[in-house]
């Protein structure tokens, strides 16, 4: 019998919290009701969205009603980057970095076809982000700064407060994208000075397909869609009620374990970093050492290839960021934008740990990388013509 797989893609998704499915399944089979119905089945309904909306609220230190329900981090960070920039035509600009996410990069990208200017500030090669940087890029036409708060494939924690300070300095907005902190380390809007900050449900331990924007009071930013006037006219649609009560959960137990898993995480996270370099002479790991998730590590591997490094260690599931074309890769673009050369680029592997990581698991997750980095380092690696 094979041995069972060890999951280190939490970065990626998480599986659903069997609690977030139990507090879900009434409202996919008797509880059907509209919110909006004003009979008892609809005010069942409303008043479980609103429950839910409450407790993603405390995760973050908001009001309820600062929170709006999307259906993911991707649709939160399209309405408010999308929609930052539609509040004043005298500020057409926007103050983003060059390891964003997609559903940033691609909104800002989105938005020079639209005449709008977007200066992408660099990172240090540590994968942090210089609020020094971001403040000589501002001017007085800047209608947003967007930041993701915890880069997604390294783990860097990003000076959010610093970079918001300076915004606030011009009178931008600021977004963070929070996908990937939220749940993980403690995240206070107040303390990040935030204006909009976007959740995804599905790197929390809910279900995929449910998110939330938070909007702070006063910030008033156009939906995208046209219809009726759920979410405050915000995110109109008929609210999406199981998820959006699986989300609720899922911040609810967030809250509850957050300082206990982050602890537990760290120590996982370091004790797998010190096995990969018993076992992997000159691994590499990317970014910065102290100012990190918990539960992130992204190692390059010496001279091999870490999309081949997965391929023959089955066991372990774990993400990198190269894409393959026909015969050759293309790092990913984020570590090039920390200065990585492409080759070394080639050899990442994110290992993203989560609630189901045992301590049972470090040791074979190193020793099955280690076996597979053997058998392929001698094979030749090769990026994409640039």
């Amino acid at each position: 019998m094979s041995a069972a797989p060890i999951y280190l893609d939490h970065n990626a998704t998480t599986p659903v919290d069997p609690a977030v499915l139990d507090a879900m399944l009434p409202y996919l089979r008797g509880e059907f009701g509209n919110p909006s119905s004003a009979h008892d089945l609809g005010r069942r309904a409303h008043d479980a969205v609103e429950a839910a909306r409450a407790e993603v609220a405390a995760l973050i230190g908001a009001a309820p009603d600062e929170i709006v329900f999307t259906s993911g981090g991707t649709e939160a960070s399209n309405i408010a980057i999308r929609g930052a920039a539609r509040r004043d035509h005298e500020r057409r600009n926007i103050v983003t970095s060059t390891i964003e996410h997609p559903a940033t990069e691609a909104c800002c990208a989105f938005l020079e076809t639209d005449n709008h200017k977007v200066a992408r500030v660099a990172v240090s090669p540590n994968g942090l982000i210089d609020p020094a940087r971001v403040a000589a890029a501002l001017d007085h036409k800047t209608a947003l700064i967007t930041i993701i708060h915890a880069q997604n494939e390294v783990g860097t924690i990003q000076p959010i407060a610093e970079i918001a300070a300076a915004g606030g300095n011009v009178g931008a907005l600021v977004h963070v994208d929070a996908a990937q902190s939220v749940g993980k380390i403690a995240v206070h809007v107040d303390d990040l000075s935030a204006d909009l900050l976007s959740i995804a449900g599905h790197k929390v331990y809910a279900p995929k397909g449910v998110g939330a924007l938070y909007v702070r009071r006063g910030v008033v930013v156009p939906s995208l869609l046209l219809g009726a006037g759920q979410e405050r006219g915000r995110r109109p649609g008929t609210e999406n009620v199981p998820f959006i009560v699986g989300l609720g959960e899922a911040c609810r137990i967030a809250a509850a374990l957050l300082e206990r898993e982050a602890k537990r995480l760290s120590k996982l996270t370091g004790d797998l970093l010190a096995a990969l370099r018993r076992e992997v002479p000159g691994i590499v790991l990317v970014g910065d050492v102290t100012r990190r998730l918990p539960n992130t590590l992204n190692v390059l591997f010496p001279g091999a290839s870490g999309r081949r490094v997965l391929e023959k260690c089955p066991r372990v599931m774990a993400s990198t960021g190269s894409a393959c074309h026909a015969d050759s890769e293309e790092p990913s673009a984020i570590l090039t934008a920390l200065g990585i050369a492409h080759d070394k680029a080639l050899g990442a592997v994110r290992l993203s740990l989560g609630r189901a990581t045992k301590q049972h698991d470090i040791e074979p997750a190193a020793q099955e990388l280690a076996a597979a980095w053997r058998q392929v380092k001698r094979e030749p690696v090769v990026a994409a013509a640039e």
